[in-house]
């Protein structure tokens, strides 16, 4: 799919969650906009903004909401000590149920699937043929470059996995063997 397919897929879901009648409006994003606003306005007499909170995957799916809550003129927000991927709104629950996670799911899905495609194509003709996953074993294997062993795990080899595959010390945290870092509670 390229860049110009993905757009009109796009709108078309905006079209079909705005109750598009005719061909013509499925072609008219802001006919669409402008009947899906009427509808929050509409359905905003009839009740109550809730507070919705929203927790998102990564922040391409944020990206994706936030725009998705701004083209419907609902401010987007967070509360200072949320985590960056959490996003805050005041809606009508029928609006969040019928019309605004429906499309952003479908919207999601579309650019998600067009993402993998652009990234598995990318990968097979500029890094490798084989994109496949990577193979999967019984037991950590101990590498040895020369008559150095090499441990495995960390890409940076910044932290060596030890013969169980735990990490250094087979678990423990880094420091001094048999000591823990925890402070002791004192016993009254």
């Amino acid at each position: 799919m390229d860049e110009a397919r993905l757009i009109e897929k796009l709108r078309r879901v905006e079209a079909l969650f705005a109750g598009a009648a005719t061909e013509g409006e499925r072609d008219a994003a802001e006919h669409a906009r402008r009947r899906i606003l009427e509808r929050l306005r509409s359905w905003e007499r009839e009740e109550p903004a809730t507070e919705y909170r929203f927790s998102m995957a990564d922040m391409w799916s944020r990206k994706v909401f936030v725009a998705l809550l701004r083209r419907y003129e609902i401010r987007p927000y967070r509360y200072r000590g949320q985590r960056y991927t959490t996003v805050m709104a005041r809606l009508p629950k029928r609006f969040v149920d019928e019309t605004l996670w429906p499309e952003f799911t479908q919207i999601s899905e579309t650019l998600r699937s067009y993402l993998s495609e652009v990234t598995e194509r990318v990968v097979h003709e500029v890094i490798h043929g084989d994109s496949s996953d990577a193979e999967v074993v019984c037991e950590t294997e101990q590498l040895t470059i020369g008559s150095e062993p090499v441990a495995s795990g960390d890409p940076a080899g910044t932290e060596p996995v030890s013969p169980g595959g735990h990490g250094p010390g087979g678990g423990r945290r880094q420091g001094s063997p048999g000591k823990s870092r925890r402070s002791k509670k004192k016993r009254r």
